[in-house]
Protein backbone atom coordinates (compact mmCIF):
# COMPACT_ATOMS: atom_id res chain seq x y z
CA UNK A 1 0.00 0.00 0.00
CA UNK A 2 1.84 3.46 -1.19
CA UNK A 3 0.59 6.44 -0.50
CA UNK A 4 -1.11 10.02 1.47
CA UNK A 5 -4.07 9.52 3.66
CA UNK A 6 -5.29 13.28 3.59
CA UNK A 7 -7.78 14.45 6.74
CA UNK A 8 -10.60 13.92 4.73
CA UNK A 9 -10.03 10.05 3.49
CA UNK A 10 -8.86 10.72 -0.22
CA UNK A 11 -5.80 8.86 -0.94
CA UNK A 12 -3.09 11.61 -2.38
CA UNK A 13 -0.13 11.69 -5.22
CA UNK A 14 3.25 10.97 -3.42
CA UNK A 15 7.17 11.02 -5.25
CA UNK A 16 8.73 7.52 -6.17
CA UNK A 17 5.76 5.31 -6.57
CA UNK A 18 7.55 3.81 -9.68
CA UNK A 19 10.83 2.58 -8.17
CA UNK A 20 8.56 1.15 -5.70
CA UNK A 21 5.98 -0.82 -7.94
CA UNK A 22 9.18 -2.35 -9.70
CA UNK A 23 10.63 -3.54 -6.24
CA UNK A 24 7.22 -5.01 -5.23
CA UNK A 25 6.81 -7.09 -8.14
CA UNK A 26 11.20 -8.09 -7.91
CA UNK A 27 10.18 -9.35 -4.55
CA UNK A 28 6.86 -11.61 -5.61
CA UNK A 29 4.22 -9.11 -4.96
CA UNK A 30 1.39 -9.63 -6.40
CA UNK A 31 -1.23 -6.77 -6.35
CA UNK A 32 0.13 -3.18 -5.40
CA UNK A 33 -2.28 0.17 -4.06
CA UNK A 34 -1.54 3.26 -5.42
CA UNK A 35 -3.02 6.79 -5.60
CA UNK A 36 -5.34 7.56 -8.73
CA UNK A 37 -2.75 10.38 -8.98
CA UNK A 38 0.39 8.09 -9.86
CA UNK A 39 -1.69 5.90 -12.39
CA UNK A 40 0.57 6.72 -15.15
CA UNK A 41 3.69 5.06 -13.66
CA UNK A 42 1.63 2.52 -12.57
CA UNK A 43 0.52 1.63 -16.58
CA UNK A 44 4.71 1.06 -16.97
CA UNK A 45 5.24 -2.28 -14.72
CA UNK A 46 4.46 -5.43 -15.78
CA UNK A 47 4.00 -8.51 -13.93
CA UNK A 48 2.10 -7.10 -10.99
CA UNK A 49 -1.81 -5.96 -10.77
CA UNK A 50 -1.82 -1.97 -9.75
CA UNK A 51 -5.46 -0.87 -7.76
CA UNK A 52 -6.07 3.11 -7.59
CA UNK A 53 -8.53 3.86 -5.05
CA UNK A 54 -9.71 7.07 -4.90
CA UNK A 55 -10.04 7.27 -1.08
CA UNK A 56 -9.82 5.08 1.73
CA UNK A 57 -13.66 4.33 1.67
CA UNK A 58 -13.01 2.80 -1.78
CA UNK A 59 -10.07 0.63 -0.96
CA UNK A 60 -12.10 -0.86 2.32
CA UNK A 61 -14.61 -1.35 0.58
CA UNK A 62 -12.48 -3.57 -2.26
CA UNK A 63 -11.08 -5.54 0.75
CA UNK A 64 -14.36 -6.20 1.74
CA UNK A 65 -15.46 -8.08 -1.34
CA UNK A 66 -17.94 -4.98 -1.68
CA UNK A 67 -17.17 -3.35 -4.83
CA UNK A 68 -14.02 -4.66 -6.37
CA UNK A 69 -11.57 -2.12 -8.02
CA UNK A 70 -10.43 -2.35 -11.52
CA UNK A 71 -6.78 -3.71 -12.09
CA UNK A 72 -5.21 -0.76 -13.97
CA UNK A 73 -4.48 -1.51 -17.75
CA UNK A 74 -0.97 -1.43 -18.93
CA UNK A 75 0.89 0.35 -22.30
CA UNK A 76 3.88 0.04 -23.69
CA UNK A 77 6.55 2.01 -22.55
CA UNK A 78 7.66 3.80 -25.68
CA UNK A 79 4.77 3.72 -27.27
CA UNK A 80 4.10 7.48 -28.54
CA UNK A 81 7.90 7.89 -28.47
CA UNK A 82 7.52 10.85 -30.63
CA UNK A 83 10.73 13.47 -29.52
CA UNK A 84 9.11 17.07 -31.34
CA UNK A 85 11.98 19.67 -30.42
CA UNK A 86 11.55 23.32 -30.62
CA UNK A 87 15.21 24.05 -32.03
CA UNK A 88 17.55 22.40 -35.08
CA UNK A 89 21.02 22.35 -36.34
CA UNK A 90 19.42 23.49 -39.26
CA UNK A 91 19.41 27.09 -37.77
CA UNK A 92 22.94 27.54 -36.90
CA UNK A 93 24.90 29.52 -39.41
CA UNK A 94 28.86 28.36 -39.78
CA UNK A 95 30.18 26.87 -37.29
CA UNK A 96 30.83 23.67 -39.05
CA UNK A 97 33.67 22.71 -36.97
CA UNK A 98 32.12 22.68 -33.63
CA UNK A 99 29.17 21.21 -35.16
CA UNK A 100 31.54 18.12 -36.31
CA UNK A 101 32.45 17.97 -32.84
CA UNK A 102 29.08 18.06 -31.50
CA UNK A 103 28.00 15.53 -33.96
CA UNK A 104 31.24 13.17 -32.38
CA UNK A 105 30.19 14.12 -28.57
CA UNK A 106 26.45 12.62 -29.58
CA UNK A 107 27.67 9.46 -31.47
CA UNK A 108 30.29 7.97 -28.77
CA UNK A 109 28.77 9.65 -25.39
CA UNK A 110 32.04 12.16 -25.01
CA UNK A 111 32.52 15.07 -23.16
CA UNK A 112 33.10 18.63 -25.20
CA UNK A 113 34.08 22.01 -24.25
CA UNK A 114 33.30 25.12 -26.53
CA UNK A 115 35.46 27.87 -25.65
CA UNK A 116 34.61 31.25 -27.35
CA UNK A 117 33.81 35.09 -27.63
CA UNK A 118 30.55 36.03 -25.94
CA UNK A 119 28.04 35.94 -28.68
CA UNK A 120 29.75 33.18 -30.55
CA UNK A 121 27.00 30.75 -30.46
CA UNK A 122 28.01 27.98 -28.05
CA UNK A 123 24.82 27.82 -26.02
CA UNK A 124 22.40 27.71 -28.64
CA UNK A 125 25.09 25.25 -30.27
CA UNK A 126 24.45 22.92 -27.01
CA UNK A 127 20.90 23.70 -26.40
CA UNK A 128 20.85 21.81 -30.06
CA UNK A 129 22.92 18.99 -29.02
CA UNK A 130 19.67 16.48 -27.47
CA UNK A 131 18.35 17.22 -30.94
CA UNK A 132 21.13 14.81 -32.43
CA UNK A 133 20.88 11.92 -29.75
CA UNK A 134 19.59 8.75 -30.61
CA UNK A 135 16.27 8.09 -28.75
CA UNK A 136 15.71 6.52 -25.95
CA UNK A 137 15.68 2.84 -25.58
CA UNK A 138 12.91 1.22 -23.25
CA UNK A 139 14.83 0.40 -20.34
CA UNK A 140 16.58 4.22 -20.59
CA UNK A 141 13.61 5.54 -20.93
CA UNK A 142 12.06 3.32 -17.81
CA UNK A 143 15.57 4.25 -15.73
CA UNK A 144 15.31 7.76 -16.94
CA UNK A 145 11.36 7.95 -15.47
CA UNK A 146 12.43 6.28 -12.01
CA UNK A 147 14.48 8.79 -11.00
CA UNK A 148 12.25 11.68 -12.04
CA UNK A 149 9.74 9.74 -9.97
CA UNK A 150 12.17 9.56 -7.08
CA UNK A 151 12.67 13.25 -7.32
CA UNK A 152 9.15 14.41 -7.59
CA UNK A 153 9.42 15.91 -10.96
CA UNK A 154 7.54 13.40 -13.17
CA UNK A 155 4.30 15.61 -13.83
CA UNK A 156 0.71 14.31 -13.37
CA UNK A 157 0.32 13.90 -17.39
CA UNK A 158 3.63 12.03 -18.38
CA UNK A 159 3.22 8.63 -18.61
CA UNK A 160 7.59 7.91 -19.23
CA UNK A 161 10.14 9.88 -19.95
CA UNK A 162 10.19 9.69 -23.80
CA UNK A 163 13.43 12.30 -24.46
CA UNK A 164 16.92 12.86 -22.98
CA UNK A 165 17.13 15.04 -19.77
CA UNK A 166 18.84 18.18 -20.46
CA UNK A 167 19.83 19.89 -17.76
CA UNK A 168 21.61 23.63 -17.20
CA UNK A 169 21.71 24.62 -13.54
CA UNK A 170 23.11 27.84 -12.97
CA UNK A 171 26.57 28.54 -11.55
CA UNK A 172 25.74 29.52 -8.88
CA UNK A 173 24.63 26.38 -7.43
CA UNK A 174 26.08 24.24 -4.67
CA UNK A 175 28.22 21.11 -5.00
CA UNK A 176 25.14 19.20 -3.24
CA UNK A 177 22.61 20.17 -5.62
CA UNK A 178 25.20 19.76 -8.34
CA UNK A 179 25.66 15.84 -7.01
CA UNK A 180 22.92 15.06 -4.97
CA UNK A 181 22.46 14.96 -1.06
CA UNK A 182 20.33 16.64 2.06
CA UNK A 183 19.65 14.90 5.26
CA UNK A 184 17.92 12.06 3.19
CA UNK A 185 19.91 12.18 -0.11
CA UNK A 186 17.80 12.99 -3.38
CA UNK A 187 19.41 13.42 -6.77
CA UNK A 188 21.49 16.09 -7.93
CA UNK A 189 21.75 17.63 -11.65
CA UNK A 190 24.18 14.84 -12.30
CA UNK A 191 21.62 11.96 -11.91
CA UNK A 192 19.03 13.72 -13.57
CA UNK A 193 20.54 14.33 -16.29
CA UNK A 194 21.28 10.54 -16.64
CA UNK A 195 21.60 8.83 -20.42
CA UNK A 196 21.08 12.92 -21.27
CA UNK A 197 22.94 15.88 -21.49
CA UNK A 198 24.96 18.22 -18.35
CA UNK A 199 25.16 21.68 -20.14
CA UNK A 200 27.16 23.83 -17.65
CA UNK A 201 27.36 27.46 -18.77
CA UNK A 202 30.11 30.15 -17.47
CA UNK A 203 31.80 26.39 -16.77
CA UNK A 204 34.63 28.41 -14.96
CA UNK A 205 32.61 30.76 -12.80
CA UNK A 206 30.94 27.86 -10.89
CA UNK A 207 32.56 26.79 -7.08
CA UNK A 208 35.61 24.85 -7.48
CA UNK A 209 34.07 22.64 -4.90
CA UNK A 210 31.23 21.97 -7.44
CA UNK A 211 33.32 21.48 -10.01
CA UNK A 212 35.86 18.77 -8.52
CA UNK A 213 32.80 16.86 -7.49
CA UNK A 214 32.15 15.60 -10.77
CA UNK A 215 35.24 13.92 -11.26
CA UNK A 216 34.01 10.79 -9.88
CA UNK A 217 30.60 10.66 -12.01
CA UNK A 218 32.32 11.67 -15.40
CA UNK A 219 35.05 8.79 -14.35
CA UNK A 220 32.26 6.07 -12.93
CA UNK A 221 29.21 6.98 -14.60
CA UNK A 222 27.95 6.47 -10.90
CA UNK A 223 27.81 8.38 -7.78
CA UNK A 224 28.00 7.69 -3.92
CA UNK A 225 26.53 9.95 -1.62
CA UNK A 226 27.49 8.69 1.99
CA UNK A 227 25.55 9.55 5.11
CA UNK A 228 25.51 8.37 8.36
CA UNK A 229 21.68 6.80 8.34
CA UNK A 230 23.24 4.72 4.86
CA UNK A 231 24.96 4.86 1.80
CA UNK A 232 22.96 5.77 -1.76
CA UNK A 233 24.67 5.29 -4.93
CA UNK A 234 22.86 6.85 -7.64
CA UNK A 235 23.20 6.77 -11.76
CA UNK A 236 25.08 9.07 -13.67
CA UNK A 237 25.63 8.32 -17.47
CA UNK A 238 25.69 11.71 -18.96
CA UNK A 239 27.31 13.94 -21.44
CA UNK A 240 28.61 16.75 -20.10
CA UNK A 241 28.68 20.04 -22.22
CA UNK A 242 30.53 22.99 -21.37
CA UNK A 243 30.79 26.29 -22.27
CA UNK A 244 33.20 28.99 -21.25
CA UNK A 245 34.73 32.33 -22.81
CA UNK A 246 38.71 32.03 -23.25
CA UNK A 247 39.05 35.07 -20.23
CA UNK A 248 37.03 37.19 -18.04
CA UNK A 249 36.28 39.98 -20.49
CA UNK A 250 35.80 37.21 -22.90
CA UNK A 251 37.98 38.66 -25.69
CA UNK A 252 41.10 37.20 -25.23
CA UNK A 253 42.45 36.08 -29.17
CA UNK A 254 39.24 37.57 -30.63
CA UNK A 255 40.43 39.55 -33.99
CA UNK A 256 37.57 42.33 -33.80
CA UNK A 257 37.79 43.25 -30.35
CA UNK A 258 40.83 43.59 -28.07
CA UNK A 259 41.06 41.50 -24.42
CA UNK A 260 41.08 43.99 -21.67
CA UNK A 261 42.32 41.61 -19.02
CA UNK A 262 45.66 41.54 -16.62
CA UNK A 263 47.92 38.77 -17.54
CA UNK A 264 47.34 37.70 -13.78
CA UNK A 265 43.31 37.77 -14.27
CA UNK A 266 43.53 35.54 -17.05
CA UNK A 267 45.75 33.14 -15.30
CA UNK A 268 43.09 32.85 -11.97
CA UNK A 269 40.07 32.58 -14.50
CA UNK A 270 42.17 29.62 -16.28
CA UNK A 271 43.25 27.81 -12.96
CA UNK A 272 39.32 27.54 -11.87
CA UNK A 273 39.59 24.50 -13.80
CA UNK A 274 41.69 21.64 -12.50
CA UNK A 275 43.61 19.46 -14.60
CA UNK A 276 41.99 16.28 -13.55
CA UNK A 277 38.74 17.85 -14.48
CA UNK A 278 39.97 18.93 -17.87
CA UNK A 279 41.46 15.47 -18.71
CA UNK A 280 38.35 14.23 -18.68
CA UNK A 281 36.99 16.75 -21.75
CA UNK A 282 37.51 14.49 -24.82
CA UNK A 283 36.63 17.16 -27.20
CA UNK A 284 37.97 20.81 -26.78
CA UNK A 285 37.06 23.21 -29.52
CA UNK A 286 37.00 26.93 -30.02
CA UNK A 287 34.06 28.92 -31.02
CA UNK A 288 34.70 31.32 -33.22
CA UNK A 289 32.99 34.53 -33.96
CA UNK A 290 30.85 34.35 -37.13
CA UNK A 291 31.82 37.08 -40.54
CA UNK A 292 28.73 39.25 -41.79
CA UNK A 293 28.69 36.89 -44.34
CA UNK A 294 27.86 34.30 -42.78
CA UNK A 295 25.18 35.90 -40.48
CA UNK A 296 23.56 36.69 -44.05
CA UNK A 297 23.46 33.46 -45.88
CA UNK A 298 20.05 32.01 -46.51
CA UNK A 299 22.07 28.77 -47.01
CA UNK A 300 20.21 25.99 -44.50
CA UNK A 301 22.65 23.63 -43.02
CA UNK A 302 21.84 19.98 -42.38
CA UNK A 303 18.84 19.58 -40.19
CA UNK A 304 19.22 17.68 -36.72
CA UNK A 305 17.33 14.60 -38.33
CA UNK A 306 20.48 14.19 -41.24
CA UNK A 307 22.77 14.57 -38.66
CA UNK A 308 20.72 12.08 -36.01
CA UNK A 309 20.62 9.49 -38.19
CA UNK A 310 24.37 8.92 -38.62
CA UNK A 311 24.93 9.42 -34.57
CA UNK A 312 22.03 6.75 -34.66
CA UNK A 313 24.17 4.26 -37.06
CA UNK A 314 27.37 4.77 -35.46
CA UNK A 315 25.50 3.78 -31.60
CA UNK A 316 24.19 0.75 -33.21
CA UNK A 317 27.75 -0.29 -34.07
CA UNK A 318 28.93 0.27 -30.53
CA UNK A 319 26.06 -1.67 -29.11
CA UNK A 320 26.73 -4.62 -31.67
CA UNK A 321 30.45 -4.17 -30.83
CA UNK A 322 29.82 -3.89 -26.90
CA UNK A 323 27.41 -6.45 -26.41
CA UNK A 324 27.55 -8.51 -23.22
CA UNK A 325 28.54 -5.61 -21.23
CA UNK A 326 27.02 -3.09 -19.42
CA UNK A 327 28.59 -0.35 -21.94
CA UNK A 328 26.61 1.26 -24.86
CA UNK A 329 29.05 3.91 -25.96
CA UNK A 330 32.89 4.16 -26.76
CA UNK A 331 33.25 7.08 -24.22
CA UNK A 332 32.50 4.20 -21.39
CA UNK A 333 34.99 1.60 -23.02
CA UNK A 334 37.50 0.62 -20.41
CA UNK A 335 41.75 -0.39 -21.12
CA UNK A 336 40.19 -4.45 -21.77
CA UNK A 337 37.46 -2.55 -24.48
CA UNK A 338 39.95 -0.37 -25.92
CA UNK A 339 42.51 -3.15 -26.43
CA UNK A 340 40.02 -5.62 -28.03
CA UNK A 341 38.00 -3.23 -30.33
CA UNK A 342 40.33 0.08 -30.84
CA UNK A 343 42.71 -1.45 -33.94
CA UNK A 344 44.98 0.71 -35.17
CA UNK A 345 46.89 0.84 -38.56
CA UNK A 346 50.18 0.93 -38.55
CA UNK A 347 50.49 5.02 -40.25
CA UNK A 348 47.67 5.62 -36.81
CA UNK A 349 50.08 3.93 -34.28
CA UNK A 350 53.31 5.76 -35.30
CA UNK A 351 51.26 9.21 -35.20
CA UNK A 352 50.16 8.48 -31.87
CA UNK A 353 53.05 7.54 -30.76
CA UNK A 354 54.24 11.19 -32.03
CA UNK A 355 51.27 13.47 -30.39
CA UNK A 356 52.12 11.77 -27.05
CA UNK A 357 55.80 12.69 -26.86
CA UNK A 358 55.48 15.81 -28.45
CA UNK A 359 52.44 17.41 -26.74
CA UNK A 360 53.20 15.42 -23.17
CA UNK A 361 50.14 13.63 -22.68
CA UNK A 362 48.37 11.75 -19.71
CA UNK A 363 47.66 7.86 -19.88
CA UNK A 364 44.23 9.13 -19.55
CA UNK A 365 44.04 11.77 -22.60
CA UNK A 366 45.50 8.49 -24.62
CA UNK A 367 43.24 6.34 -23.67
CA UNK A 368 40.35 8.94 -24.60
CA UNK A 369 41.86 10.22 -27.86
CA UNK A 370 41.93 6.64 -29.10
CA UNK A 371 38.23 6.32 -27.89
CA UNK A 372 37.13 9.50 -29.88
CA UNK A 373 38.94 8.12 -33.12
CA UNK A 374 36.62 4.87 -32.79
CA UNK A 375 33.73 7.06 -32.85
CA UNK A 376 34.66 8.73 -35.62
CA UNK A 377 35.57 5.66 -37.48
CA UNK A 378 32.46 4.73 -36.57
CA UNK A 379 31.03 7.59 -38.14
CA UNK A 380 32.83 6.78 -40.93
CA UNK A 381 31.74 3.62 -41.32
CA UNK A 382 35.20 1.96 -40.81
CA UNK A 383 36.17 -1.17 -38.65
CA UNK A 384 40.00 0.17 -38.35
CA UNK A 385 41.14 3.33 -37.42
CA UNK A 386 43.26 5.35 -39.82
CA UNK A 387 45.93 7.87 -39.40
CA UNK A 388 42.90 10.69 -40.61
CA UNK A 389 40.66 9.31 -37.93
CA UNK A 390 43.44 9.37 -35.14
CA UNK A 391 44.57 13.18 -36.59
CA UNK A 392 41.34 14.33 -35.92
CA UNK A 393 41.10 13.10 -32.69
CA UNK A 394 43.87 14.81 -31.63
CA UNK A 395 43.04 17.76 -33.31
CA UNK A 396 39.45 18.15 -31.17
CA UNK A 397 41.27 17.63 -28.11
CA UNK A 398 44.38 19.82 -28.21
CA UNK A 399 43.34 23.03 -30.60
CA UNK A 400 42.40 24.87 -27.50
CA UNK A 401 46.27 24.33 -26.71
CA UNK A 402 47.54 25.81 -30.10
Amino acid sequence: FVGELALDGTIRQIAGVLPMILHARDIGRKNIVIPAGNCAEGRLVDGIDVLIPASLLELVEHLRGEKVLDVLDKEAICAAATSVYDVDFAEVLGQQVVKRALEIAAAGGHNILMVGSPGSGKTMLARRLPTILPPLTEAEALEVTKIYSIAGLLQRQERVMLERPFRSPHHTISSSALIGGGSVPRPGEVTLSHHGVLFLDEFPEFSRTALEVLRQPLEDGYVTISRVQASLTFPANFIMCTAQNPCPCGYLGDKKRECSCKQFEIERYHRKLSGPLLDRIDLQVYVPRLEYADLQSREAGESSAVIRERVIKARQLQLLRLQGTNLYCNAQMGRRELNKHCQMETAAEKLLAKFFTALGLSARSHDRIIKVARTIADLDGSDIITAAHLAEAVQLRTSLNS
